[in-house]
């Protein structure tokens, strides 16, 4: 099963995470760090996995062990009706399952990970255990119960009409996977190889870190 987490996720276990007053934003990281980032996802998305497992993501998630970066995450679940199946939603309930158990972050980072070909719908209630399993301390009777019975389907709707309301009026399907408002500006679609490339990612966020009126007042 999973090998060892790669190096740059080390620590995230131990970062605080709690759903925003919206009930659909989730938080992880030092709510006063100078960077915050918010990432709207979809679980099945393959450039998703991309972003969180060889591109920007481990990047992020090593600013944020640092102290240096909060991240948002809106998670969407649009796929399901594009390309068929229910893994996207079952994906977004287990992860408000884990949040309450307070593992959001290493079972994200676990999903992604292993995230099954797109086209697949792998996300089963039972790939999603077995995955829950490899987190530590997260598989519980009441865990496994809110995974089978899909018990935060509220959160999956509330969550994807979210994603599509970041879009505005010119993108009413939602802004597209992943997207990232890092500091309330949006990297925008033709500099979105910055987001798979982990070296300019990590050189954006030190950046802005840096000096973030300068980022602030950029043009993009």
């Amino acid at each position: 099963m999973p090998p060892e987490r790669p190096p740059a996720f080390s620590g995230a276990e131990d970062l605080p995470e709690k759903l925003g007053a919206d009930g659909t934003t989730i938080t992880v990281g030092d709510p006063d760090a100078k960077v915050k980032v918010h990432l709207y996802e979809d679980p099945r998305c393959p450039y998703c996995e991309q972003f969180e497992t060889s591109g920007g993501g481990p990047q992020l998630r090593k600013a944020l062990v640092d102290r240096r970066a909060t991240a948002q995450y809106t998670l969407a679940s649009f796929l399901d009706d594009r390309v068929g199946g229910s893994g996207s939603k079952k994906a977004v309930n287990a992860l408000r399952a884990a949040l309450e158990e307070g593992k959001f972050v290493e079972f994200h980072e676990m999903l992604y990970l292993y995230q099954p070909e797109e086209s697949v719908d792998g996300y089963t209630d039972a790939y999603l255990l077995k995955l829950a399993g490899e987190v530590e301390g997260l598989r519980s009777p009441a865990f496994d119960a809110a995974v089978k019975s899909m018990k935060y389907r509220a959160f999956v709707t509330a969550s994807q009409k979210a994603y599509e309301r970041a879009g505005g009026t010119a993108e009413p399907e939602g802004p597209g996977t992943p997207t990232a408002v890092i500091n309330d500006q949006r990297i925008p679609a033709e500099l979105g190889d910055v987001l798979l490339d982990g070296t300019l990612f990590a050189q954006l966020l030190q950046q802005i870190h840096t000096n973030p009126l300068e980022w602030e007042h950029t043009t993009l």
